[in-house]
């Protein structure tokens, strides 16, 4: 193990996980609006196909913003093994770390509704009650929370693999009324049925479904949680590096496979969709982890680090202002001048404010966390 590697898990925390939540949460909060921006400027290939990327599958298929959500979900889990490690070292029982999770899940799942439930709207007709990724990290979490606790690796494994085949069998086997079993169309899946029976007008009306998923929303934390156990373990640091990459691609390879059977479908978190994203997820993993905490070269991901320490506050931020309203008061008048220029520097001046705001909480050493 590496001086430096060593330093960062004693203080139960690798700085690779908090700089890879901050390049999750950049594309979030401003990054990928900025990079979108270019193709109106350019109008090339190159540009057109990065913008591409920046937009979710309409169904099948799989396209760079369709790893930003299970990212999120992965590196949650990440963090866990660190920090369920360090509160048991410090005497804390397991039922408080219980009441922990419970109480994280509930704030999480009601930041989640305001996020995107329109619950500040105090309007019921309006409101959606799950519908949001800060809902999917509540219900994963909590299920996690208990395998970490209460099981052992392999067992931790066994519960993967049933979650996975699960949810596969019910949307291959079990058809919705009206629909053929197996129906993997926007209308006629079984989870969306679900979705509408249950929630009823609650449901947001979208395509996106997420009652059924939870078991696999789970799944995708718990490949985290795989690979925070991992890194927490006593390996060597090549060893460990090894060992993500290996399972990024063992992970990838099985998504892609499945996918000829059970197609890769973010809005239904499909099996083969958890295994592919996750196997992306530990790809990059490995990559910040070894260039940050193994070979100790940090300066460059800095900034991605002044997000990833207040990931959830900056997050529910951008989800309720509107920062180019702030950033509109220094650029604003620039604006009507810049032709093709201007939505790229309307979304620069919104994301350089809130990475400010940022930057000076971590200099204050002030960190929101649920």
């Amino acid at each position: 193990m590496s001086q430096c590697e060593q330093h960062s898990t004693i203080e139960g925390r690798l700085e690779s996980i908090d700089a890879l939540r901050g390049f999750d949460m950049f594309w979030i909060i401003g990054g990928g609006a900025i990079f979108a921006s270019l193709d109106k400027i350019f109008n090339h290939p190159v540009t057109a196909f990065i913008s591409a990327q920046l937009e979710h599958a309409q169904w099948e298929g799989f396209t760079f913003e369709d790893i930003i959500m299970p990212l999120f979900l992965f590196i949650v889990g990440a963090a866990m093994p660190f920090s369920s490690g360090k509160r048991l070292a410090k005497g804390d029982t397991k039922k408080q770390i219980y009441i922990h999770a419970v109480k994280r899940s509930l704030i999480l799942f009601f930041l989640g509704m305001i996020a995107q439930g329109n619950l500040l709207k105090y309007d019921l007709s309006k409101l959606h009650i799950y519908c949001n990724t800060l809902q999917t990290i509540a219900v994963g979490y909590l299920i996690s929370t208990i395998l970490l606790l209460e099981c052992r690796v392999v067992t931790q494994s066994i519960a993967v693999v049933f979650f996975l085949l699960l949810f596969w069998a019910l949307m291959a086997l079990v058809p919705a009324p009206g629909y053929r079993a197996g129906d993997l169309t926007p209308e006629g899946n079984l989870a969306i049925y679900i979705d509408k029976s249950i929630l009823g007008r609650f449901q947001d009306g979208s395509p996106y479904a997420w009652i059924l998923e939870t078991p696999v929303f789970a799944a995708t934390v718990m490949l985290g949680v795989f690979a925070g156990q991992w890194l927490r373990s006593s390996r060597s640091a090549y060893e460990k590096f090894a060992g993500l990459v290996a399972g990024g691609l063992v992970t990838l390879a099985l998504g892609q496979l499945w996918s000829y059977w059970f197609p890769n479908i973010k809005h239904l978190w499909t099996s083969s969709f958890v295994l592919f994203s996750g196997g992306l997820c530990y790809s990059l993993l490995a990559f910040f982890y070894f260039v940050i905490d193994v070979l100790g070269l940090r300066k460059w991901a800095f900034g991605f680090k002044v997000i990833g320490v207040n990931a959830i506050a900056v997050y529910m931020a951008t989800e309720v202002f509107d920062f180019r309203k702030i950033g509109n008061v220094f650029v604003g008048g620039l604006v009507s001048r810049l032709g093709n220029w201007d939505d790229l520097v309307q979304q620069t001046a919104a994301f350089a404010i809130v990475w400010l705001i940022l930057f000076y909480m971590y200099r204050k050493k002030t960190f929101i966390k649920v």
